[in-house]
């Protein structure tokens, strides 16, 4: 993960006219910073698109207006954008984003039912910076997949172990669950996903 731009800070739109298609890397802005990191591979990529694939089934069997776009970036703020591992968007919801068809972008909290971060080297990112930005965002529901147990111990116990966070907002604020091993994951916006850390 790297900065790639001399120019900053910068603004969001600056940062969309800016990214490149067709990139080996993906990007995100960072308090007007522009940070590069690479595109999933191997395991992480086979289980982002598992939990991917879990998803549209629930919301296929379901029968709920929701999607999983292939590419999206959120605007949180004028200096800050994410593209997450996964996000579940509100397909009547999206009607109302102004950029959603011309850019992908998503710009308000409302039509996210789920965003998905997989932990990577860099999961303080995912446990702090995201978690409190996605929060503020409003949006309803957040997964930290730790799935190599890379977090600090406060997360993924001692000794660390891999962890999956379920955050659920509830009067703003996000409420944090843990499951690990074996445990059933219980997710208040998929109450019928049935799926373990395991």
């Amino acid at each position: 993960m790297i900065a790639v731009l001399d120019k900053a800070p910068i603004t969001f739109d600056e940062f969309v006219e800016w990214y490149p298609e067709n990139s080996e890397y993906r990007y995100e802005l960072r308090r007007g910073v522009v940070i590069e990191t690479p595109k999933p591979r191997g395991k992480y990529s086979k289980l982002a698109g598992d939990l991917a694939f879990e998803l549209g089934a629930a919301i296929r069997s379901a029968n709920r207006s929701s999607f999983i776009p292939k590419e999206c970036v959120i605007k949180l703020s004028n200096d800050i954008g994410y593209e997450p591992d996964i996000v579940v968007l509100d397909e009547t919801a999206i009607a109302d984003e102004p950029r959603w068809e011309r850019e992908s972008v998503i710009t308000r909290g409302q039509s996210i039912k789920l965003v998905v971060e997989v932990v990577s080297t860099n999961w303080r990112d995912d446990y702090l910076l995201k978690l409190a930005d996605y929060e503020a965002f409003g949006i309803q529901e957040y997964w930290i997949v730790d799935y190599l147990g890379l977090g600090g111990r406060r997360y993924n116990g001692s000794p660390k172990q891999p962890t999956f966070t379920l955050c659920h907002l509830v009067d703003g604020e996000f409420e944090l669950q843990q499951f690990r091993g074996s445990q059933s994951i219980v997710s208040p916006t998929f109450p019928g996903l049935l799926l373990t850390v395991d």
